[in-house]
């Protein structure tokens, strides 16, 4: 499998050869590139590194350490940790910069490093170009012996992340409290479950059910959060009779909820209903990406604010955040990205509203998923074949379907009237995603295969 160099970092499978998967070499190489490149903008040598809790994750991790340590930093090493628990220590420890070894939601054979910078926030694509442009050249100059950087172990930061979020003023504990909850969480066999728990219990929930519980990256089921891997979750929120069920990615960057009757909340509709919540209490506008449901549109019009729309990726989202100074947003995938916190998607973050919100709700969690329009989105993929040019692929569909309104800013987005469909190539794996939005399942199931069947008849 081809390495994939993308704004969100980089990813490939374990084993194989170099510049053709995650190998020692190429963990090295990008790592160094990346040191360097923060070298060259400041003078500050400190640097955090975390990881979730996939197998390669110890492996990968020294690699990285020793490469930083050569080039002079001091690493702050937080073990296994959650991607926006290593986007805060950036900040609390003013570091230079971090690395988050994780693949996010790819399956046991992948590994990635996801570069921040000292704001604890994905670096851009321009700065991700001058980094792959110092690993190919291999630009980098390593320190002497005595001026090597240090190396410190600090497991605190799970413990603080969870400590900022119960002062945050939109998190209301005695609330929770009182609706003595019983809530069953999918740890996915990875730093979930040293997480989730841990804030749930600070949360003041009454009882809480782990499955998948052991950290040891032999993931249960497929790690995406998706509705066909979450069938373990639904039978044990209806086994406890749970108020409510919690599925996060092996990172703990994404979120989505199980109601009390084992149906799927959505995770389209996690930034819904968080956007509900905190738009209730500050008037403003919202942001998530073009594969995102109507329905955070919708309700930011209930709410008097203004939707805008950014290209699929999380520093693209927060770019477009930042622009318009949204008090809230994220991606339709359950990433929740709250500014006043930290400019990164955050599950633990998300919780901690989620269950506030709830806990003001009349009603369980399936009464809250009620309340919001019905929209259905098809979501599918088509595996990329060597060679194939998807920008010709894609001008060709839009010349098909010239006659409906067409974006372009990140892959091809078509409008049909009050339904969408959305194509573009995903920055994690290679493949072409193609998400379809309407009202009805059926319809939009109709229109994904319709254009996948347009895209295998150009390939």
């Amino acid at each position: 499998m081809p390495l994939i160099k993308s704004i969100s970092g980089i990813r490939g499978t374990i084993g194989g050869k170099p510049n053709e998967s995650l190998s020692p070499i190429d963990v090295v190489k990008f790592t160094a590139a990346f040191g360097s490149y923060l070298k060259e903008q400041m003078d500050n040598r400190k640097i955090i590194i975390g990881r979730d809790g996939r197998i390669s994750g110890a492996m990968v991790s020294t690699m990285v350490v020793n490469t930083l340590m050569a080039l002079g930093f001091d690493v702050v090493d937080l073990g296994l940790s959650t991607t926006p628990t290593v986007e805060i220590a950036v900040t609390m420890e003013k570091a230079a910069g971090g690395i988050i070894i994780t693949a996010s939601h790819n399956p046991k054979e992948w590994n990635a490093l996801k570069l921040l910078n000292h704001k604890g926030e994905f670096i851009s694509a321009e700065e991700g170009a001058i980094v792959l442009e110092k690993a190919t050249g291999n630009v980098f100059d390593f320190v002497p012996v005595d001026f090597l950087g240090n190396y410190i172990v600090n497991d605190t930061y799970i413990q603080k992340h969870i400590d900022a979020i119960i002062k945050h003023p939109l998190v209301h504990i005695e609330a929770i409290q009182q609706k003595k909850l019983t809530v069953v969480v999918d740890a996915i066999n990875s730093t979930g479950a040293l997480s989730v728990p841990l804030l749930l219990k600070a949360l003041g929930v009454k009882k809480v059910v782990v499955i998948n519980e052991e950290v040891t990256g032999r993931f249960a089921h497929n790690p995406e959060p998706l509705p066909e891997h979450l069938t373990a979750l639904s039978k044990e929120v209806q086994r406890t009779k749970a108020d409510l069920g919690i599925a996060v990615d092996p990172d703990v960057d994404r979120l989505c909820f199980v109601c009390e009757d084992g149906s799927l909340f959505g995770e389209e509709y996690t930034l819904v209903a968080i956007a509900d919540y905190v738009l209730s209490h500050r008037k403003g506008d919202t942001v998530s990406n073009m594969s995102s449901t109507n329905a955070l549109r919708d309700i930011t019009i209930k709410h008097g604010g203004k939707h805008y729309a950014a290209a699929v990726g999380e520093v693209n989202v927060v770019k477009k955040m930042k622009k318009v100074k949204a008090v809230i947003g994220g991606e339709g995938n359950g990433g929740i990205i709250m500014p006043d916190f930290h400019y990164g998607r955050d599950a633990l973050m998300g919780i901690g509203l989620f269950l506030s919100f709830l806990a003001q709700h009349k009603g369980g969690v399936k009464k809250l998923r009620n309340q919001y329009p019905n929209y259905f989105i098809s979501k599918n993929k088509i595996e990329l074949k060597e060679g194939v040019d998807v920008k010709n692929v894609l001008e060709k569909i839009q010349k098909k379907y010239k006659n409906n309104p067409s974006y372009t800013e990140d892959g091809l987005k078509i409008e049909f009237d009050n339904d969408w469909v959305h194509l573009r190539i995903s920055n994690t794996e290679p493949i072409i995603r193609i998400y379809a939005e309407s009202d009805l399942e059926a319809k939009a199931n109709n229109i994904a295969q319709k254009l996948m069947q347009d895209i295998y008849e150009i390939m």
